[in-house]
């Protein structure tokens, strides 16, 4: 009997696992075959360097999915055809002099090594057409740049460990620099965007200089965008967006292993609240609001909902002589002209608007989300952009208007509530997938003391601070040295950086990480994490993955033993 590659199975999160596997070659076949053939329930799969995280629809399915992952048999799993792609490179790169050093060689001879290595597709990494390439020269392991760039140029081809990768985009990094390519990393127009896919074989070219050349303009994708079948003729035209105002709906998943966050809306509650009251099906795209601010007009009749933060809104005639109040939680009119005002949120951070027809502008990747962390989707909603509404028609997904509800952020105090003033918000927590990689102390300092939201939060994740006033508050530490290879994150995830101080992830997150992760907050609690101000206190507490009850200190302190599976 074949034994199973899979070293260990770890919660991430109530709808997740993490499978460690014993090679690079078995999360390629593991990964292959889930793509493949996918367990019940599953929502998405995401490689990385040895580990793959699998992510289903309920935790029912996530139970269930844990045995079957064990029994799986890889020795015949099918792989992708593998392709071949090569890579035009100019080898002058800002490191090369750098990484000669750290190797030992000249700088002809780094070139002939990198230029030499058989690279393979190994994982997709933290932006979209990111690739971790394996199998090169031994010799060319380095380690990353004691100081991160800020900006590293797109195209920079690059070194780390023992992987090499381009940059598609200009984003922040601590790669070695040894070369630049022109080629086009990254393509939406292109069937399969991604260049360099899992499983592909590399080949880079050392070449004097890049030739750019023109492609013809590729054909928009319309297999999708129903805008022009459903458009009604009337529209939302932007005024104002306040400081920030989104395309959202519920995400893209499925787009993990090619490093394209699910996004989708920060409070999912609110935005399908939203959707309810006006009769859209959950889907349908809303404008997502960040501190009010929000001024936008209706050419045409349209009825609208607001849901989410607790905030003032009013509707101002066309002449702007005489303007009325625009509840919270329930449909209203903004007829032909008149304008929709929101004020400052005084509970809660992002309001939900949502028009009957939904927001029809056209889709990518299979959502009209906005996604801040890959730029993927529509751009941020300035003065003057005109939203075109969808046409309302007797399909499936349309319901009647619906009538006022409670608000989807429900005051009081307890498990999974905002809490208001100086009440904490209470977050449920599950242990993992690397708690232990801290002790019973983290655990402790984790859940005995009060947090803080910073400003530094965004729609990538709520960044936590210490309380100053609290002497025996400290950040998190690590009973390991160490580095943790990348691997999957989920939102929710509490990661931990060298500093000690968590970052709770929210819809925009990286797809991967380098940092453990001590804990999760449950899905029904993202919505809230997503509506705190910063400065709001935070306070977690563990609870039973199953049941979401509490868990005893002795039980959380069984959770922090090293070496728990």
């Amino acid at each position: 009997m074949t034994s199973s590659p899979v070293i260990g199975i770890r919660p991430a999160g109530t709808r997740a696992l993490l499978v460690e596997l014993a090679s690079l070659a078995d999360v390629t076949a593991l990964h292959a075959q889930l793509k493949a053939v996918p367990l019940p329930g599953q929502v998405d799969v995401l490689a990385a360097a040895a580990t793959v995280l699998v992510r289903f629809a309920g935790r029912r399915e996530t139970t269930a999915a844990a045995a079957r992952l064990r029994s799986l048999d890889l020795t015949h799993a099918e792989t992708p055809e593998a392709r071949t792609v090569t890579i035009n490179t100019v080898y002058d790169g800002a490191d090369l002099a750098e990484v000669a050093r750290l190797t030992g060689l000249s700088e002809v001879a780094v070139v002939k090594a990198h230029a030499g290595s058989s690279w393979l597709g190994g994982f997709g990494g933290f932006a979209p057409g990111f690739t971790y390439l394996t199998g090169g020269d031994p010799v060319l392991n380095v380690p990353r740049r004691n100081s991160p760039r800020t900006a590293v140029p797109a195209g920079s081809v690059a070194l780390a460990g023992e992987y090499s990768a381009v940059y598609p985009r200009e984003s922040p990094g601590g790669w070695q620099l040894i070369g630049r390519t022109n080629a086009d990393m990254w393509d939406l127009h292109r069937e399969d965007p991604a260049l360099i896919r899992p499983g592909d074989k590399v080949i880079f070219q050392a070449v004097r200089e890049l030739i750019t050349t023109t492609a013809p303009a590729a054909a928009p994708d319309t297999a999708d965008n129903d805008s022009t079948e459903h458009h009604g003729g009337s529209a939302l035209e932007i005024r104002s967006p306040g400081l920030q105002s989104l395309i959202q709906d519920l995400g893209r998943p499925g787009y993990a292993d090619l490093g394209v966050s699910a996004a989708g809306a920060a409070d999912v509650r609110s935005a399908r609240q939203a959707n309810r009251l006006v009769g859209n099906p959950a889907e349908a795209a809303v404008i997502e609001n960040l501190f009010g601010g929000l001024e936008l007009s209706a050419h045409g009749d349209t009825v609208l909902a607001l849901a989410g933060a607790e905030i003032l809104a009013a509707v101002v005639s066309p002449n702007g002589d005489r303007d009325r109040p625009a509840p919270l939680n329930e449909p209203f009119a903004l007829l032909d002209g008149e304008t929709l005002a929101l004020g400052t949120p005084f509970r809660g951070v992002r309001s939900y608007l949502a028009v009957r027809g939904g927001i029809a502008v056209e889709p990518v990747l299979g959502s009209r989300s906005t996604d801040s962390m890959s730029g993927i989707g529509p751009a941020p909603l300035t003065a003057g952009t005109r939203l075109p509404i969808g046409k309302v028609t007797g399909g499936s997904g349309v319901s009647p208007v619906g009538g006022p509800e409670p608000s989807s952020l429900p005051d009081g105090t307890g498990p999974g509530l905002l809490g208001s003033g100086n009440v904490p918000a209470e977050l449920r927590i599950t242990a993992g997938p690397r708690q232990d990689w801290f002790g019973p102390d983290a655990a402790d300092a984790l859940t005995g003391h009060t947090w803080y939201t910073t400003n530094e939060s965004n729609r990538i994740g709520v960044r936590l601070e210490t309380d100053p006033e609290d002497t025996a508050a400290r950040p998190l530490e690590r009973i390991r040295d160490g580095e943790l290879p990348s691997e999957g994150v989920v939102a929710g995830s509490l990661q931990v950086p060298p500093s000690g101080l968590p970052v709770l992830f929210l819809a925009d997150h990286p797809v991967t990480g380098g940092y453990p992760v001590i804990a999760a907050v449950v899905p029904q609690d993202v919505p809230v994490a997503a509506q705190l101000p910063p400065g709001h206190p935070v306070r977690f507490v563990f609870v039973n993955a199953d049941t979401l009850a509490p868990l005893s200190p002795s039980a959380v302190s069984g959770l922090f033993t090293e070496g728990t599976p």
